[in-house]
This record gives C-alpha cells, structure tokens and sequence, in this order.
C-alpha cells in the first residue's frame, strides 16, 4: 500500500504553485496525495511567514497537524516554506513535533525529505535559496479551469517594510520560452484563465534581458489557444509604462484588471518605505490608467502605522483613498519585521491605533465599493463560472473584476448548469455585499 501524503500550503500564490510542484514531484515518485488529513502518512506544512498574522496562521498549523500524530495515522510532520526558510532550526528546537525543516531550496528534494521523515530521521535543511525550482510540473490545486502562473522568484525593490528579499532572495526571472512553454501545459490541460504572479509582475525580465519583459511576455501568451483571460498581478507603480498600458489595451485576452499596491500616499512616509511617490503623483498615474484603459479595475492595497505616520500623514492617505475611488481595496495594519529596518525606526505607532485607522480605511472604502456595485446594476457581463453554490443554489462565477479568491463573485440563476471554466452572459440585477446577484442573459455557453 503506498503511502499517502497530505498538504497544507498557507500564504500567497506564489507560495501555492512552489506546493504544486512538490506535489507533483511526490505523485511521480509514486505517493498518494490525498486531500484527507486523517489519512495522511506525512503532511507538510508550506508556511508563510511574510507578517506576524502569518506567522501566527502557520504556527498554529503545524500545532493543530501535530495533534493528528495521537489520533490518526500521522507518522511524518514536515515544514517547508517561507517560515522555515526565515527560522529554520528555530521552528525544529522550539516545535520538537516537526520532524523535518526545509527552507524553500530544498523543494527539489521533497521526495528524499519526505521518506528520510516517514523513515524516523529529524532534521533542518536549509540550502541556498536560489536552490528553488522554478521549473517543472505542477499537480493544480485551483480549480482546473483557472491557474497561477509564477513568472520570476525573489524580488529586488528593498522596501523598509518587507522581508521578501531576506527570505526568497533577489528576483530571478524565468525565461520567456520556459513560462510560454508552461502556459500552453496549463492551456492543453483546460485552463481558461492565466492570473500571472510575481514578488514584481512588471519587473519580469529585467534580469534576463535588462529591460521589462511584460508585454513581450503577454503579446507571447495572447496566442496560446485554449486561453481566454490572462490577468495580472502585484503591478510595481513606478513601473507602469506606457507600452504595458498599450499591451492591455490592444491585446482583449489581456484583461483591464491591475493590482497596484501602492501601501500609502503620504510623500515622507513613502520615502521612509523605500517607495517613490506623492498624492499628487500617484493620481496622475491612476488618472494616465483610466484614460488609457477606460473599463479598467484597479486594485490596491495599502498599509496604515507605518512608522512615522501621524494624524497628518494618516488623514492623506485617507483623503487620498476618498479621492482616488479604488475599484477594489485591501487595507492591512504594519507589522515591524526582525531583519527589516523600518523595524529598527523610532516612532513606531501603537498597535490599536494601526489597526483603527485600518478599519477606518476600510469602511470608507466599503461605500465607495458599494457605489461603484451598484452602478453596475442593470449592465451585461461576460462570466467564468466556478461551480455552483450547494445552498442558494445558485451558479457561481467571477467577472472580468473579480480575482479568485480575493474579489467578489457573481451570483446567478439558470436552467442548466453552465461547466466550470466557460463562459457566459450576467445582466446583474442587484449587489449583496461584495458579490453581485444576475441572470443569465443569453443562453449562449461558450464551451
């Protein structure tokens, strides 16, 4: 009887296709992924360890894992990712239920990992970072119609705030014929839909061929067949060009959605970040996007108690969110990284007041969100569907604005269920909070 492995990955995108292609190395080498953690020989743990609710998010992972060691037939506890690539030895001496650690290097011999665990053998492996495959197959755990498609590794921009660079190293761009080559796999396999990651999607290249690569790398997936949308994320602000801009407006698989995390607006906080800009400049960009891009949907993020940001710097941040109108927004409080040096700044800002000024974002943004829903009430849309929704009953599917697992949904009634991953025509009828409720407008399912 095989061995049966289960997998718990925590974190970013990024982090979720390094777990599939570990996944995939330990079905080739003849183990049994299963999805039930009862009957799991081993499981690893892929960890974030970005902020402290991260850190938080796994530690408690791996503890509630190792409880199934006394109730199920858990043998093997494996930690891997970004939280043990930071801590290491740490994570072994102060969790002794963890049989191995291996920082993100080591991902190419999960196999050998794995059965040194189920074999009784407890250490740390730690290689070096760059070690990291970028290439190889993957097992999906999205759903099959849509993927990640990781495009580089690591980043290079240094801001104060992030311990990314300490932890995954310098970007490191794939070739384009490699990502091509995986993009057309993922496309024979049945995905519609390209959602393309990095650290910095509008850096890719830069280290390969000394200039930004994105569009070359766009015009180059727009002619795969088989794929319908390609969207993009984690877009650099200072490194929107007007050639990226041209790319999405000319290319229609290329969908006017951007991420723009831009984590403030004050000038001098920026500056203390690391980051370039100021109001004045960071609208103009917004501005130059919409005129370009007139159906665009812009997402950000942004980041409240950040060392050295009072009332004032507060107040222009939010006085700019009022005013710039995000399509989609996500507001997290700072959190100071050993490693960093915004850790190491004076005037750090106390914990409640950085999350109260998050929830202060947030609900301002939640009417602005509301109003731009509601506008959309009464208008046609092209839809993916995902599934169904077992308890309204309702077909679930997601809008050219709409990110998985990080945006809203469409909510929709038909006599047939439409298959996942095609593609149909909502006139939306109504909002419930972040989703949109419709109906199906014309019975013409794109297979």
């Amino acid at each position: 009887m095989s061995c049966k492995i289960g997998m718990i990955s925590l974190g970013c995108p990024k982090n979720q296709v390094d777990a599939e292609r570990m996944l995939a190395s330990l079905k080739n080498a003849g183990f049994e992924i299963t999805a039930d953690q009862m009957e799991a020989d081993a499981i690893i743990v892929n960890t974030c360890g970005f902020i402290e609710d991260a850190k938080r998010e796994a530690i408690e992972n791996i503890l509630e894992t190792a409880e199934l060691k006394q109730s199920a037939r858990l043998k093997a506890l494996i930690v891997t990712g970004c939280l043990a690539e930071r801590y290491n030895q740490q994570v072994l001496t102060e969790m002794p239920e963890v049989d191995v650690v291996a920082g993100i290097g080591a991902d190419g011999d999960i196999v050998r990992i794995v059965r040194d665990a189920l074999a009784g053998k407890s250490y740390c492996e730690c290689p070096p970072k760059e070690n990291l495959p970028l290439e190889g197959e993957r097992l999906l755990t999205t759903p099959p119609h849509w993927a990640y498609l990781k495009i580089s590794e690591g980043c290079s921009n240094r801001c104060a705030y992030c311990a990314i660079p300490y932890i995954r190293g310098n970007m490191r761009s794939r070739p384009m014929e490699n990502v091509v080559a995986e993009a057309r796999s993922l496309a024979e396999s049945g995905v519609r839909e390209l959602i393309l990651v990095a650290q910095d999607t509008t850096r890719y290249g830069e280290d390969l061929y000394h200039e930004s690569k994105l569009p070359d790398l766009l015009d180059q997936l727009c002619g795969i067949a088989g794929i319908h949308w390609i969207r993009l994320l984690y877009c650099y602000p200072d490194r929107i060009t007007d050639r990226l801009l041209d790319t999405i407006a000319v290319q229609p698989k290329v969908l006017p959605y951007i991420d723009l995390p831009l984590q403030h607006a004050d000038a001098a906080v920026l500056r203390r970040m690391n980051r370039k800009g100021s109001p004045e400049e960071l609208f103009a960009l917004l501005e130059k996007i919409r005129a370009r891009l007139p159906e665009v949907v812009i997402r950000t993020t942004v980041m409240t108690g950040f060392p050295g940001e009072g009332e004032r710097e507060f107040e222009t941040l939010s006085d700019f969110v009022n005013r710039a109108e995000f399509d989609r927004l996500g507001c997290f409080a700072y959190s100071p990284e050993e490693g960093t040096p915004a850790a190491e700044f004076p005037d750090q800002v106390e914990e409640t007041l950085k999350k109260h000024r998050g929830e202060l974002i947030m609900q301002q943004q939640y009417v602005i969100f509301d109003r731009k829903n509601r506008s959309r009430i009464g208008k046609t849309y092209e839809v993916i569907v995902d599934g169904l929704d077992a308890e309204s009953g309702c077909c679930i599917g997601r809008t050219y604005m709409d990110a998985p697992e990080i945006d809203g949904r469409v909510l929709f009634r038909c006599n047939k269920t439409p298959e996942p991953g095609s593609f149909v025509k909502v006139r939306v009828t109504d909002t419930d909070g972040y989703d949109l409720i419709g109906e199906l407008a014309e019975d013409d399912t794109e297979a």
